[in-house]
C-alpha cells in the first residue's frame, strides 16, 4: 500500500522538451514510472528519451487510449495556470507542480479549479512525491539510482515543505531499517495544494503507514491545521516533526522571508516558538536534529531504540 501512486500509475511531463524536464523524465523512467506522453505546444512529433512528445494534453490523452493518471508540470511561470488548467479538464487527478514563482492569484485560481474537479495539486515548488520501489513523480530524490538508496519500502510516511530534506530525512529513516511508505514533497510557497493536514487522511487510511515524520519552517498556518484535523479526527497516527529556521525568531529577522516564499513570519502564531510548543502540547514531539528523528519515531512506535 501507499498513497497517490501504484504501479500502474501513468503520467505525463508537461513542458517536457525543457532542460529540467528533460533531466526529470530520465531519472523517472529510470527509476521504472509509467511516462506516458509529454507537452510542448510547436513541439508534436518529438520524443525525449522515447516519450512521444504533442502539442496538447488532449493529443497526448488520445494518444494513450484511456484517462492519464496524472501530470509533472515544468513550465514557466506565466504559463503554469494554463497548463495546469489544461491538465484538469482533460481529466489528470493529480498534478505535480514543479515551478516555482508563480503569481499567488494563479495559484489560488488552480486549487479553486482542482477542488471542483476532484483533482489534487501537489506544489507549486516542489519536487513531487515517490513510492519506493514503486514509482517516482518529479525531481524527488534525485537519479534513480541515488533515489534507490535513500528511499527503502518501509513504515513511515514523510511530508516536507523543503524539497531536499524530503529526501535527507527519509534517508536517515532507511538506513535506521524504518523505511518510507511515501514521501511528498508539499511545496515552500505561501499558497500550495495540499498541506499536512489535507494529505494526512491519505495516510492514515493506508494500512502500511503506521507514523509520520513532517519538515516544517516558520510562517502559515499548516502546523495549526494539523493539529485541529488531528483533535477532530481523533487520529492516533504517531507525528514526529523538525522545525527549520528557529533563528527567524530573533527580533531583527521578523518579516523577513528566507528561501521559500512560505517562510514569512507574519505574527507571534507564525514563529517557530509557538508553533514548536502548538505541536508538543498536541502531543507532537520537535526534535532539534534531523538525525533525531529515527529514534523519535521509533520510541512513538515502541520499537527498541
Amino acid at each position: 500500500m501507499s498513497i497517490l501512486l501504484s504501479e500502474d500509475f501513468t503520467f505525463i511531463v508537461q513542458g517536457i522538451t525543457g532542460r529540467e524536464a528533460v533531466n526529470l523524465t530520465k531519472e523517472c523512467l529510470d527509476y521504472g514510472s509509467a511516462i506516458v506522453g509529454g507537452v510542448t505546444p510547436g513541439r508534436k512529433g518529438r520524443d525525449v528519451h522515447g516519450v512521444p512528445v504533442f502539442d496538447t494534453v488532449e493529443q497526448a490523452v488520445a494518444n494513450h487510449g484511456s484517462e492519464i493518471d496524472g501530470s509533472v508540470v515544468t513550465v514557466p511561470p506565466a504559463f503554469t495556470k494554463d497548463a495546469v488548467f489544461e491538465a484538469i479538464e482533460n481529466g489528470i487527478k493529480l498534478i505535480v507542480i514543479v515551478t516555482e514563482r508563480i503569481p499567488r492569484g494563479d495559484v489560488a485560481e488552480m486549487v479553486e479549479l482542482a477542488d471542483m474537479r476532484g483533482a489534487r495539486i501537489i506544489g507549486p515548488n516542489c519536487l513531487g512525491l515517490i513510492v519506493p520501489e514503486v514509482c517516482k513523480m518529479g525531481g524527488i530524490g534525485g537519479p534513480a539510482k541515488d533515489a534507490a538508496k535513500a528511499y527503502a519500502p518501509g513504515r513511515v510516511g514523510v511530508m516536507s515543505r523543503s524539497g531536499g530534506m524530503t529526501t535527507e530525512i527519509s534517508s536517515s529513516l532507511t538506513q535506521a531499517g524504518l523505511g518510507v511508505s511515501t514521501a511528498v514533497s508539499i511545496g515552500g510557497d505561501a499558497i500550495i495544494g495540499s498541506t499536512y493536514a489535507e494529505l494526512m487522511p491519505l495516510f492514515e487510511a493506508d494500512e502500511q503507514t503506521e507514523a509520520i515524520v513532517i519538515y516544517t519552517e516558520p510562517g502559515g498556518r499548516m502546523e495549526a491545521e494539523l493539529v485541529d484535523w488531528r483533535e477532530e479526527s481523533r487520529s492516533e497516527l504517531p507525528i514526529v516533526a523538525f522545525m527549520a529556521g528557529k533563528f527567524m525568531d530573533e527580533e531583527e529577522m521578523k518579516g523577513m522571508s528566507f528561501g521559500h516564499a512560505g517562510t514569512i513570519v507574519e505574527g507571534a502564531e507564525d514563529s517557530a516558538t509557538q508553533k514548536i510548543a502548538r505541536l508538543e502540547a498536541a502531543g507532537i514531539p520537535v526534535v532539534e536534529r534531523i538525525d533525531e528523528i529515527p529514534d523519535a519515531v521509533k520510541e512513538k512506535l515502541g520499537v527498541k531504540v
